[in-house]
């Protein structure tokens, strides 16, 4: 299974910061954002990462992680031009998967768990995907898991009133057929090309399932949330 790693946009939210070094680059706890992501994956075994970042930002992240040796990984690194949503930046990696399964994470996000047992049901499924849920206070802001029992009904991005708390994270698994999937996929009313069309195609299949992170989530994209990151992370190392 390959792993990847999406590192691109803006980070608006974080200007004026973001003017001089990617929001994955900055510090929570004594290092980079973007480490978490890659401890992440290499926990669950998986060593050969791409990284897909914007090119405002491409020389910092090459000049921080390398070739990724002192990290205990192998790096590949690609650009996604336009930052037209976390689909399209995934959809750049298809030649990097060499037909394989990928572990697909946004650089953002830091989860507690350990995600093992996940990793192991999804490689032993024939086919389809897996999407980490985890309990928020604000659904409004995520792609939200809707159920009927404790199947999943449907995955609504972003909804004004959500019917559950279950929000879809940053870390995603899926089989190869991801790629062409995406191609199917038409922009969004904001433009972009949406990782929930992609669940929702699996949903539909039946071939997609879940699993529930017990422990802390942070995608780090605000300055509230990379200070929560901070407190979650010192409070866990004590």
């Amino acid at each position: 299974m390959k792993g990847i790693i999406l590192a691109g946009g803006r980070g608006t939210r974080l200007l004026p910061i973001t003017k001089v070094i990617s929001k994955h680059l900055l510090p929570v706890a004594g290092k980079p954002v973007i480490y978490y992501p890659i401890e992440t994956l290499k926990s669950i075994g998986v060593k050969d990462i791409l990284l897909i970042c914007g090119p405002e930002h491409t020389a910092q992240y090459v000049d921080v992680l390398g070739s990724g040796k002192e990290l205990g990984v192998n790096f590949s690194y690609t650009i996604q031009h336009e930052p037209i949503g976390i689909a399209h930046g995934l959809s750049l990696a298809r030649s990097f998967a060499e037909g394989q399964k990928v572990a697909f994470i946004l650089g953002d996000n830091i989860f507690g768990d350990n995600f093992k047992e996940a990793v192991t049901k999804f490689k032993n499924k024939e086919k389809g995907a897996m999407v980490i849920l985890k309990q928020v206070p604000d659904p409004e802001r995520f792609g939200v898991a809707e159920f009927s029992g404790s199947v999943i009904k449907t995955i609504i991005e972003k909804p004004k009133k959500p019917l559950s708390d279950w929000a879809v994270t940053g870390f995603y698994f899926y089989d190869n057929r991801v790629f062409d999937v995406i191609k199917t996929l038409k922009p969004s009313a904001r433009g972009e090309y949406e990782i929930t069309d992609v669940n929702n195609f699996y949903l539909k299949e039946g071939s997609l399932e879940y699993f529930k992170a017990k422990k802390y989530w942070v995608d780090a994209g605000t300055f509230d949330s990379l200070h929560l990151a901070n407190l979650l992370i010192r409070k866990n190392k004590k």
